[in-house]
């Protein structure tokens, strides 16, 4: 499918296939059943389609830029973690989820060779066909260049696995359940169609004949039992997020490493502990959209053509973590993960251009302080010196 062709679909069928899933399921569906058709539906989906979506600048057609499209130093830095890793439980693969274009899997393979690191197989776990074969472009060549070095693409994880684990913005993107209190009370919201339930698909026009426009979706919110994992204090209307997929994956990855016996997962993202999270203060959530390098908060309009993200819960994601059987190694903004990795003084050997980049992954105004960075490993991988200092763990 072409990149325009899939950029149509989504404007056509897309809304189409959500108006029919919610007329199926009696007239409401849970937004993270929403969110995973906006984002997963296949060949229409958000992430499923080929329109771009990683870039620096608008004009490249981009919606937002990721650490490792922003500037190579990223990967370098993280690569001298994963090395250390890689050691410290004695194995030799690095397995990547939301890999985007291939930025950071590039950057990761080059800084581990130039660290003298083995790594004898990189596999990279991608459901869009779209963004498999934009990484296979990009790192192919860079497999036949490395005798011995095998890259390859996987549609789910194993039962069991030893290696390193790394997800970039990818935690965000994983579908979340919304809570809405009003009256004192919690309801779960979901989304209905705004003009009733349409007539069934076969009834319609041809896709390519759907008018977006006619489709349209609203907020409904429905009572239930679901809560946040902390109290919020107060009785003021509040909006927040729960993560049950986020946490269900943390599980199934950390289940997999401790099977294997050995191993470590690097996520690296923005979000907050819990006590921040669910903090009275942050009563609208943390949901957005991302298009075209704007940010906005109505994920019901032009679905399928932007990004829909919440902020990470990374107690949540400890906590599966530890009750998989995996130990914490640490917790710290990227900022202090990246100085502690050895990013300054790459800085301070690249030229102007690549320091101005580097700079906006530290600074406490972009991306430094945001993003998070958690680690987590089997038993006896000891110390991670990407959280020699800063560690927040006490935090959690």
């Amino acid at each position: 499918m072409s990149l325009a062709h899939g950029a149509a679909a989504a404007e056509t069928a897309l809304p189409r296939q959500i108006a029919d899933a919610i007329a199926a399921a009696g007239g409401w569906l849970p937004f993270d059943q929403f969110m995973q058709l906006a984002l997963y539906a296949p060949g229409l989906g958000y992430y499923a389609h080929g329109s771009p979506k990683f870039g620096a600048l608008p004009a490249s057609g981009s919606d937002f830029v990721t650490a490792p499209e922003l500037s190579p130093l990223f990967g370098r830095a993280l690569a001298a973690q994963v090395a250390q890793s890689l050691r410290a439980t004695g194995t030799h693969e690095v397995w990547e989820f939301g890999a985007g274009s291939g930025a950071l899997a590039e950057q990761l393979i080059t800084g581990l060779q130039a660290l003298g690191q083995p790594l004898a197989r990189y596999t990279i776990v991608e459901l869009s066909a779209s963004l498999r074969a934009r990484q296979q472009e990009r790192l192919v060549p860079l497999m036949q260049a490395q005798p011995g070095l095998s890259i390859t693409w996987a549609d789910s994880l194993p039962d069991s696995l030893r290696g390193v684990v790394v997800g970039n913005e990818v935690l965000d993107a994983m579908p979340v359940q919304l809570l809405a209190r009003h009256g004192g009370q919690w309801w779960q919201r979901g989304v209905a169609n705004s003009h009733g339930n349409p007539p069934p698909a076969q009834a319609q026009p041809a896709p390519e004949a759907l008018n977006s426009e006619a489709i349209a979706f609203r907020w409904e919110d429905r009572p239930t039992a679901l809560h946040p994992p902390l109290p919020v204090e107060g009785e003021h209307d509040y909006v927040t997020e729960i993560h049950p997929q986020a946490h269900a994956f943390v599980t199934t990855v950390a289940e997999a490493l401790a099977r294997g016996g050995a191993g470590a997962a690097y996520f690296i993202d923005y979000g907050f502990p819990e006590a921040e999270y669910y903090h009275p203060q942050r009563h609208m959530g943390t949901l957005v959209c991302h298009r075209a390098h704007r940010v906005d908060d109505d994920p019901l309009a032009d679905v399928g053509r932007k990004d829909i993200t919440a902020h990470v819960n990374f107690t949540g994601v400890a906590l599966a973590a530890q009750d998989a059987g995996l130990d914490v190694l640490g917790y710290t903004s990227q900022a202090r993960f990246l100085l502690n990795c050895g990013i300054a003084q790459m800085m301070e050997a690249a030229d102007l251009p690549t320091r101005a980049n580097a700079m906006k992954l530290l600074a406490e105004h972009e991306m430094g302080e945001l993003f998070k960075v958690i680690g987590l490993a089997t038993a006896g991988h000891g110390a991670a010196p990407g959280f020699e200092t800063g560690d927040r763990t006490h935090r959690l």
